[in-house]
């Protein structure tokens, strides 16, 4: 009896490795000889794999989404990469230089306007035009006190503009509006269509690098200077830069080392922001980003190369315009010129003020043609910046 019940379990067992040899295996298992779809995948080196070529992401936007990818239709990649800088303006061949790279535009300097008349810069600033394929966005700061670049010179105005803090003091906002349209009127006759204000950072203590620059207000107060700013800008057509995100707070001078903020998130949830989002719902069109390093939010890397500032600029206050680094010269910037604007954009910069394009330049379109930097990355770039071209009635039948 049980020789007869061995011989039985036998049996089934035979039939059962038939049954998964034909059946199982063909789509489960090892592939069968002659079958190049299911070959084994032969086993590699894990160090081998982690070396090998990674494939480019997929990328997540196309042409074609977007009003302004007409235009950008129409660009190389190099033109396209150029409307990603805002240059500090050539002092010679300007011209040559806008006929060969076609910039996003020129931020101009106390230089640019040293024993000029109104209208000889006006005529030059029309060449500039004239010259360029896609209008220039030309900037400069007027901010008023310490920062004047074009009323400092007397030939153009009897006096600087005051500075914030000495405009409030005459009569409160409506001195702070009447102020701004000045400046407005000032810098349009000019032929000049941005200014890098209104300073938004948030400064009571005179101690302060960015006091002078600064209302010298409470956030609240400082956030209802910034919304009647903006707005009489915007009314206006004057363009405007809020600066300097995420507040700059009672730091040294970026200009000439590298600062670092260490306090706590609450100081800028509760205070810092709060101006920037008093501009942003005024319709403010550029944001520029502070050389700080904020400790709590990028312990590494500055303001201005932090994917995770940008990221709260964007995700947390809902800012859709254009963000801009400060001058990526300054001495706050400890990485190589060209490291800096690679990651500038790959942290989520629109436009890169730069007092080094060519070198700088150079080494965002290297990195935009090897896959380093992705093709919806200078898509979206592109588009923010003509969008506000477009919307400063610059750009024409859009």
């Amino acid at each position: 009896m049980k020789r007869g019940t061995a011989i039985f379990c036998s049996l089934i067992l035979a039939i059962l490795s038939v049954v998964v040899f034909v059946f199982v295996l063909p789509t489960g298992g090892p592939a069968l000889p002659g079958t190049s779809i299911l070959e084994e995948r032969p086993k590699t080196d894990p160090q081998q794999e982690r070396d090998a070529p990674q494939m480019p992401a997929v990328e997540e936007e196309e042409l074609g989404s977007h009003p302004m990818d007409k235009i950008i239709e129409t660009m190389t990649l190099e033109e396209q990469v150029a409307q990603m800088f805002w240059v500090r303006c050539p002092q010679q061949g300007t011209l040559e230089f806008i006929e060969k790279y076609a910039p996003a535009g020129f931020v101009l300097f106390g230089q640019d306007f040293e024993n000029k008349s109104r209208e000889e810069i006006a005529q030059t600033i029309y060449a500039y035009q004239e010259t360029s394929d896609i209008p220039l966005l030309i900037g400069t700061d007027e901010e008023g006190g310490t920062v004047v670049r074009a009323s400092a010179q007397r030939q153009l105005r009897r006096w600087p503009f005051e500075s914030p803090q000495e405009v409030y003091a005459q009569d409160g906002l409506a001195m702070v509006e009447q102020d701004t349209a000045e400046k407005d009127q000032f810098l349009r006759k000019l032929g000049i269509n941005v200014n890098l204000a209104p300073v938004a950072d948030v400064s009571t203590d005179r101690k302060d690098f960015i006091y002078p620059r600064t209302l010298g207000k409470g956030a609240a107060e400082t956030a209802d200077y910034v919304s009647i700013v903006v707005r009489t800008m915007k009314r206006d057509g004057m363009g405007s830069v809020l600066k300097h995100f995420p507040g700059y707070g009672p730091n040294g001078d970026t200009h000439t080392g590298s600062v670092t903020d260490t306090r706590p998130a609450e100081a800028f949830h509760g205070s810092d922001f709060l101006p920037f989002r008093a501009g942003i719902e005024q319709g403010a069109d550029a944001i520029l980003v502070s050389h700080n390093i904020i400790q709590v939010f990028d312990a590494a890397q500055p303001a201005s190369l932090s994917p995770n500032v940008h990221q709260i600029l964007r995700e947390e206050l809902g800012f859709q315009g254009v963000i801009v680094t400060d001058d990526l010269a300054m001495g706050a910037i400890t990485v190589p010129e060209k490291e800096a604007a690679v990651l500038a954009v790959q942290a989520g910069n629109d436009l890169l003020i730069s007092s080094n394009f060519e070198t700088q330049y150079r080494a965002v379109l290297e990195a935009a043609q090897a896959g380093t930097i992705t093709k919806s990355t200078i898509y979206r770039a592109v588009r923010h910046v003509l969008q506000w071209k477009a919307n400063l009635g610059l750009l024409q039948n859009t």
